[in-house]
């Protein structure tokens, strides 16, 4: 199968890692779609671009009509989030209710929209990018509780589609440098430093890291990995992390 004839769909592509993701798929020679609230600094001859709030169900919806009536999209890719830190004394129901959406809402809307291509092809890969939250994390309970949600979810979903050439897989990234891990810690803090100092590699990981790794979840080739989640996290799986 020609990569010519894939479609990505990146949400979040607009930055950091969806970015990235965007960036690499175009040079296999995808065509690629970014949905994001912003469009991207920069273009390309096969990136489409369509600007969603993808916290609102109804532009979700929107979005995912739109993008269906495209093409064929042989990759799904869900890479936005936000975190929406909270001790659980200031934490909120609507948290919740709007990391669901964001998480996983969109994503149902996205995947019920492009199934049927997918299957009509007998191919199609899913991929969420998650969190190593989802084990647990101090302030993060909503953004665990949502994330911990999607590898349910993608375990559910791989069952299902399994038998149609669509694959389901997660990647779980650690602390990567980015803009949400500066929007929590200092950049260059002290405190950076302290945590890169605690996990087993040393380091905090990259945009790239976490790339390559969604990158093979995405290869046609690797047809016999489904329902798995991958920790990229430099070893905090292994033990407990404080951000």
């Amino acid at each position: 199968m020609s990569t010519e004839r894939f479609t990505a769909v990146v949400t979040g592509g607009s930055a950091g890692i969806g970015e990235r993701l965007c960036r690499d798929l175009l040079d296999l020679d995808y065509e690629v779609i970014s949905v994001a609230r912003r469009a991207p600094d920069w273009s390309h001859e096969r990136l489409k671009v369509v600007k969603a709030d993808l916290t609102d169900a109804a532009e979700t919806q929107r979005a995912a009509d739109e993008i269906a009536g495209m093409g064929n999209v042989t990759h799904f890719i869900h890479n936005a989030g936000i975190i929406l830190p909270n001790l659980i004394e200031e934490a909120e129901p609507d948290d919740l209710l709007k990391l669901t959406q964001l998480h996983a809402g969109a994503a149902l809307t996205f995947v019920k929209a492009f199934l049927p291509a997918m299957k009509a092809r007998g191919f199609g890969r899913i991929i969420f990018n998650s969190s190593r939250a989802a084990m647990g994390a101090q302030t993060r309970t909503a953004y665990s509780y949502s994330k911990a949600g999607l590898h349910g979810m993608a375990r559910t979903w791989a069952l299902e589609l399994g038998p149609h050439g669509v694959t389901v897989n997660v990647v779980a990234p650690g602390p990567v440098l980015t803009d949400n891990f500066w929007g929590i810690i200092e950049k260059d803090s002290e405190r950076q430093e302290k945590l890169a100092k605690s996990l087993p590699v040393g380091r905090i990981g990259t945009v790239d890291d976490v790339a390559r790794a969604i990158l093979f979840f995405a290869d046609p080739l690797n047809g016999y990995v489904t329902g798995q989640t991958l920790y990229v996290c430099g070893g905090a799986s292994i033990g407990g992390v404080t951000l």
